[in-house]
């Protein structure tokens, strides 16, 4: 169910989980072992008992792919599964203990109001049946969910909503980012781009990761289903969606995609096994494909799986129906430009680790950042920054990591791709004053009370992992493991 509903994520009454209180998982080594060694109960939280079947069904509605099945008995995944698991248990126990309630009246104008169900501008009861269809989920157990989650999300409405924000948290938020800060930085990629990565590092990199260099072949049956191939006709009319609706239920009846098309009288198309490129193993171009979909179907991982895909008031009847793979070898331009960029990214985290262990240790100071820029013949560059400067080295996050470094302070600042590696000393900084009658008062106000409000869920996490005894069987849990 979990991965049914994932698909329509879109949808309002899914949407109410996002922010939710994720409880940080400090139970591990918590609690004692079950001294029974009860083989039916995999934790207990307080009194109240979840055996070991309850987990498992849980885990299967999941919808994890084999890929992830096996890796479940190499790697932490499920103990991250048990503690997500856990945290919506004891935010569901909070929910009962304060009384939250959805009525049935409420539950029903969530469902009729989201989109997804909606047909021609309004809800569609065919609609949101199909949907229940597709998902393998009965209307009680969905409308449970639901019920559910709107209660998680009037417990944190309930802790956050009424906070009274006094002036100086607004001035504190709104000096975060209106700020003027003169530095001094050296550009590390200066001397990053200039380091030689040896064949020997290469070929090792490739001997190793092997594995990884391997390109897809697929070959994909599919026609457009047009209303002239499906009724006869050039335009589309009802007759023809209603065609398009009798395909999508005899595929979820089980009807393989040759038992389409005998029924309907349709001639499919099956390329050659091609590469996400649309290039088959001899390099030649297939131009028989519409790029959306081709873009959209090459996703696809199951063999033989038959589909309709909407696609831009497209609607396509196709599957993938081999799958190949070929390794790559270093010849290939792509994959040494990986290896190289791997590498890269390697080096330039030693280097930063080596850096930033230099400056929590205050080991780092003016004198050896003049040698470092010395011994790389890069100089040490001046400048102020501030929320509208155009800077072309620093984006919008690094400007805020700059803005949240002290004077006299060096810090190393980074971009999430290692892209932009810097060292900045922060000589002075200047603020800018907040005027309470002007328009950005208020947007800053709100920042300052999503942070409160935010301080206050830490809080409640909290006293949450006080108030609850969470005792886990690790022998039920390894027997898990190892089952997979």
């Amino acid at each position: 169910m979990i991965k049914s509903i994932g698909k329509y994520s879109k949808s309002f009454f899914i949407k109410v989980l996002v922010g939710i209180i994720i409880l940080p998982f400090v139970f591990w080594g918590m609690g004692d072992v079950f001294r029974g060694g009860n083989q039916n109960i995999i934790v207990a939280i307080d009194s109240k008992k979840i055996s070991t079947q309850e987990f498992i069904n849980y885990l299967n509605r999941l919808g994890l792919s084999d890929e992830e099945r096996g890796n479940i008995s190499k790697s932490n995944m499920l103990e991250n599964i048990l503690s997500d698991y856990i945290g919506r248990k004891i935010i569901n126990y909070e929910v009962e203990s304060m009384g939250v309630r959805v009525s049935d009246a409420s539950l029903k104008n969530i469902i009729i109001n989201d989109k997804v169900f909606f047909k021609d501008g309004k809800f569609s009861r065919t609609a949101y049946e199909k949907f229940l269809l597709e998902s393998s989920v009965s209307a009680p157990a969905f409308e449970q969910n639901i019920k559910e989650q709107e209660k998680r999300r009037q417990l944190l409405s309930y802790l956050s909503d009424g906070l009274m924000i006094p002036d100086f948290l607004v001035e504190k938020e709104f000096k975060k980012e209106n700020q003027i800060k003169t530095i001094k930085y050296i550009d590390l990629n200066q001397i990053y781009d200039e380091q030689k990565i040896s064949s020997n590092e290469i070929e090792k990199m490739y001997d190793e990761n092997k594995d990884l260099f391997v390109e897809e072949f697929k070959s994909i049956t599919f026609i457009e289903l047009t209303p002239e191939n499906l009724i006869g006709q050039k335009e589309a009319n009802e007759k023809y969606f209603e065609k398009i609706d009798e395909i999508e239920n005899d595929l979820l009846d089980g009807s393989n995609i040759s038992d389409i098309e005998k029924k309907n009288n349709l001639t499919l198309t099956t390329t050659k096994e091609i590469n996400r490129e649309s290039k088959n193993i001899n390099g030649a171009q297939n131009n028989t494909l519409d790029n959306i979909f081709f873009s959209k179907i090459f996703l696809e991982k199951e063999i033989n799986n038959p589909k309709v895909y909407d696609l831009e008031n497209k609607y396509f009847l196709a599957q993938i129906s081999s799958i190949n793979k070929k390794n790559k070898d270093l010849k290939d331009e792509k994959v040494l430009n990986a290896i190289k960029s791997q590498i890269k990214i390697q080096n330039i985290i030693k280097e930063n680790t080596d850096l930033i262990k230099e400056i929590s240790s205050k080991k780092f100071n003016i004198k050896k950042m003049q040698k470092l820029a010395s011994d790389n013949g890069i100089v040490i560059k001046n400048t102020e920054i501030s929320k509208k400067s155009e800077n072309k080295d620093f984006t919008k996050n690094l400007v805020q990591n700059i803005f949240d470094t002290k004077n006299s302070e060096f810090n190393l600042i980074t971009n999430s791709r290692l892209s932009k590696n810097f060292i900045i000393y922060t000589v002075k900084t200047e603020y800018k004053n907040l005027d309470k009658s002007s328009k950005v008062y208020e947007s800053y106000k709100s920042k300052a009370k999503l942070n409160f409000a935010k301080n206050i869920y830490d809080i409640y996490d909290e006293n949450v992992n006080k108030k609850y005894d969470i005792d886990l069987n690790n022998k039920v849990i390894e027997r898990i493991k190892n089952s997979f």
